[in-house]
């Protein structure tokens, strides 16, 4: 944007000048004849500086005026982001505690529940061992204590079980 306005301040002003001082230097002459060479040339170099001067100010109007519809876009749709990102944050917090108390009325320890919650997120064993700074085998063993406590035969059971009552 920066580049663009000092185009605009320089080139402008340019063929603008280039213009006026064609004009003043046709006039000065006083030519004899409207038919000579000189006289061609400068009222070329007047008309290509004119066509130049008005083709650039259309299209700085013209980028200026889809810099504004852009803008205008941009925040509508940052506030539609907004928007969504209040209404997901109120669900997560929504299932945030039906997270916990499902936990809770499975009886499950706290680092039964870390660990379905992770397995809920989709992290493996071995990730979740990694995570939560347990071994492999201990984290197994919460995630068994965590399906039989529930009920549930496995991951895809945890997870259907939150998911099920979801649909498009």
């Amino acid at each position: 944007m920066e580049l663009e306005q000092r185009l605009r301040s320089v080139l402008l002003p340019f063929f603008v000048a280039v213009v006026v001082l064609g004009i003043t230097d046709i006039i000065l002459d006083k030519p004899a004849s409207w038919t000579s060479i000189h006289i061609a040339v400068e009222l070329a170099l007047v008309a290509v500086s004119l066509g130049a001067a008005l083709v650039l100010a259309w299209g700085w109007h013209h980028s200026s005026r889809s810099v504004a519809r852009l803008t205008l876009a941009l925040e509508e749709r940052q506030a539609e982001r907004d928007a969504w990102r209040g209404k997901a944050k109120a669900a997560l917090d929504g299932l945030s505690v039906a997270l916990d108390d499902q936990f809770e009325a499975w009886s499950l320890t706290p680092a039964e529940r870390e660990t379905a919650l992770l397995l809920l997120q989709g992290q493996s064993h071995k990730s979740i061992a990694s995570t939560t700074g347990r071994s492999d085998k201990t984290v197994r063993q919460h995630a068994t204590a965590v399906y039989r406590k529930s009920g549930l035969g496995g991951r895809a059971e945890l997870a259907g079980f939150f998911l099920s009552g979801l649909s498009a």
